[in-house]
């Protein structure tokens, strides 16, 4: 099992959500890309961090 951590950072608004870009690690691929998040949760916030657990 691993676990990473994924930071986004805030690209655009749409009609109900937030559209957020990967900020991959140096080097690297981006693992999601694109993250909506509704509007009533992401509120203001310019940044978030999603984690995953992979499990083998």
């Amino acid at each position: 099992m691993s676990k990473k951590i994924v930071k986004f950072e805030y690209e655009k608004e749409t009609k109900n959500s937030v559209r957020n870009k990967e900020v991959p690690d140096e080097g690297t691929a981006p693992i999601i890309g694109s993250l909506y998040v509704q509007k009533w949760y992401a509120g203001s916030s310019k940044s978030i961090e999603v984690s995953i657990d992979k499990k083998d």
